[in-house]
């Protein structure tokens, strides 16, 4: 299709790619080893979720009113994109020419818009399916159209994929707690807390208590069980999309590493896996495609031998 290499759009596919590797360098030196195609089909798709979520990390001092509104011009025209196969915005232009080749449904980038929403009318969780719910519109929604523009082998991918979208998303909750909570935002759950005789202002006042520890690994066990349950799913992805992808839950997954090498508390710097790290994941997720993109070649019913 290239549609990145059309006159008319070249412009704006290279705003996605550039808010790409300024939003997300971890997601976006992962993006590199994809086929070029999918790679510039990625940054258009990353770049409109990252212009969603950027109502709410810079709000610009907007109101609680203004941003609603703006979620609400974003949602109108999402539908005329939808309707029409183009927008004047760049944002949404390269999103709508993906979404179209690619077959997403308008639904999970309109869910996205109402995590958004959600992230600004709601501050606290009760319940972890509360939580669930929120991860699933900011990030597995994500995931599932990711899924559609890497390619997949089986219809099953995208169940694997919405698991994955939510790991990555508890993921952030985890490393993000200090962050959160100078903005007033806990999305611990509130059942959480008080099984674990946390308090919120344990929290506000950075008190790293044994309870809190314990909170904080049981949380960290609940990541990890998702990420656990959503890596089989990626060997139901095309073969030249696979490496990306393992290497982006890979270095994700690492974060959760580094905040248990600190005992499990939130409350210092900001973890992040070092480049160092991510190379060495990179190269190994890269031998491993390597390895089985021959192994398919040679032995096409049994390609799933490498997992």
């Amino acid at each position: 299709m290239k549609l990145w290499k059309a006159e008319e759009n070249r412009a704006a596919f290279e705003y996605a790619r550039k808010i790409t590797a300024h939003s997300s360098k971890s997601f976006y030196f992962s993006a590199q080893m994809l086929p070029t195609e999918r790679r510039w089909a990625t940054f258009a798709l990353y770049g409109f979720c990252r212009h969603c979520d950027n109502l709410i990390d810079t709000p610009r001092q907007r109101t609680e009113t203004e941003i609603l509104r703006e979620i609400q011009r974003l949602t109108e025209e999402l539908h005329i994109a939808y309707n029409t196969g183009e927008s004047q915005d760049p944002i949404i232009r390269t999103f709508i020419l993906v979404a179209k080749a690619y077959n997403i449904p308008i639904a999970y980038p309109l869910d996205l818009l109402k995590g958004v929403a959600m992230d600004v009318q709601q501050t606290r969780y009760q319940t972890f399916d509360e939580l669930s719910l929120f991860c699933y519109r900011v990030a597995a929604v994500v995931g599932l159209m990711m899924t559609s523009v890497l390619g997949y082998k089986d219809e099953r991918a995208f169940g694997y994929a919405k698991q994955l979208g939510i790991a990555m998303q508890l993921t952030n909750i985890l490393r993000d707690i200090k962050e959160d909570k100078e903005m007033g935002r806990l999305y611990i759950p509130q059942t959480d807390l008080t099984q674990f005789g946390v308090t919120e202002q344990d929290i506000f006042d950075e008190k790293m208590t044994p309870q809190l520890r314990v909170l904080m690994k049981f949380q960290i066990e609940r990541a990890n069980q998702y990420y656990t349950e959503a890596m089989p799913g990626i060997s139901l992805l095309k073969t030249e999309s696979q490496y990306a992808i393992y290497s982006a839950a890979k270095i994700y997954r690492g974060i959760l590493r580094k905040i248990e090498e600190r005992d499990y508390n939130p409350f210092l710097s900001r973890v992040f896996v070092t480049s160092t790290e991510k190379i060495k994941i990179l190269l190994h997720e890269g031998l491993r495609t390597k390895v089985l993109s021959a192994q398919e070649k040679l032995f096409p019913v049994h390609s799933a031998i490498i997992k």
